[in-house]
């Protein structure tokens, strides 16, 4: 069966030739939609232009969004992207990899890709030369039938009496909000601010995010305040049965009174109880405190691909496995 392929620097090009097929309608996570790069081209624009390259068959298509700056190509992401991956049927991904080498791209980076991505595959299928490592991990725990009270009795007793004597000494006032709210959001940005968090990406991007799924109905906005004051904040997003964690936060000042836990019990307490999610994931990175919560954790990964039909290919190669040579021996 044949396959065509066709490559688009814009992305109003790309809705018209999808029909709809990277619309919310059509595509269960956020980040395969359109929406999604929408955001990230207009709030964290990358380096460079943007590629995406779309094949498509008889009967179905499969896209792959990246940025190219120079020869070296990255996946369409930004700091807030808790995934990424090729969009459609895995069968054409082979194709996409070989188009992408016609260009002269030496270089591709990919990540994050979940376990079992097919990128890979597909890659090495298409010739380039490969190097697959963890970069990060995400923490999950089914939660299909299970309520609040269910879910709380399998956590540890530490956690349950911290949370719990922290609660009765804290008397916080908590609120979720389920739609956008100019004044929660004040809350959120002023907490952020005053937070143990880096500067990241763009506020505006979250924002935006914030507006767009709370009129969507996905966005849950956690606010716990200590005498009118908001001291933490959580920006969770529940859709198809799947709560995502995004973004939490609490004041430096607060730390001492627990916040972030005593939050995050209300906010589980709400996806349980209220939306009845089937599963609640922790976002990226692998820290301690995320296994208090969660029971199964998963590596993301990193692709590194590069074109044996270039130089900077093939030096590229052979830098990254002298790399692995050495880091393999000091580990040893």
């Amino acid at each position: 069966m044949p396959v065509e392929v066709k490559m688009f620097d814009d992305l109003d090009a790309v809705e018209a030739d999808a029909a709809g097929a990277l619309d919310r309608t059509a595509q269960a996570s956020i980040f395969d939609r359109l929406s999604w790069f929408r955001l990230i081209e207009k709030h964290c624009p990358p380096p460079g232009r943007l590629l995406i390259l779309r094949a498509r068959d008889d009967e179905r298509p499969a896209w792959l969004f990246l940025a190219v700056d120079g020869a070296r190509a990255t996946a369409l992401t930004s700091w807030y992207s808790l995934g990424f991956g090729a969009i459609g049927a895995s069968a054409l991904l082979p194709a996409l990899a070989k188009s992408l080498r016609r260009q002269g791209i030496a270089v591709a980076e990919l990540f994050p890709l979940a376990d079992g991505d097919p990128l890979p595959a597909a890659f090495q299928a298409a010739g380039w030369l490969t190097k697959l490592a963890p970069a990060s991990a995400t923490w999950r725990i089914a939660t299909d039938g299970l309520s609040f009270d269910d879910y709380w009795a399998g956590r540890s007793s530490r956690l349950r009496n911290t949370a719990a004597r922290k609660t009765k000494a804290g008397k916080l006032d908590l609120a979720v909000y389920s739609r956008f709210d100019e004044a929660a959001w004040a809350d959120y940005e002023a907490v952020y601010a005053a937070s143990w968090k880096p500067e990241e990406g763009s506020t505006a991007f979250l924002r935006a995010l914030a507006e767009q799924e709370g009129a969507a109905g996905t966005l849950r906005l956690g606010i716990a305040s200590k005498d009118g004051a908001p001291i933490a904040a959580q920006l969770w997003l529940v859709e198809n049965a799947i709560a995502t964690i995004h973004k939490l936060a609490y004041t430096e000042a607060s730390k001492a009174l627990s916040p972030g836990t005593i939050l995050s019990v209300e906010m589980f307490r709400h996806a349980l109880d209220i939306d009845h999610v089937r599963s609640i994931d922790f976002g990226l990175g692998d820290d301690p405190y995320k296994a208090d919560w969660m029971e199964a954790k998963a590596t993301v990964w990193r692709l590194r691909a590069f074109n044996p039909s270039t130089p900077r290919g093939l030096f590229g190669y052979a830098r990254a496995s002298a790399s692995a040579l050495v880091h393999r021996a000091r580990s040893g």
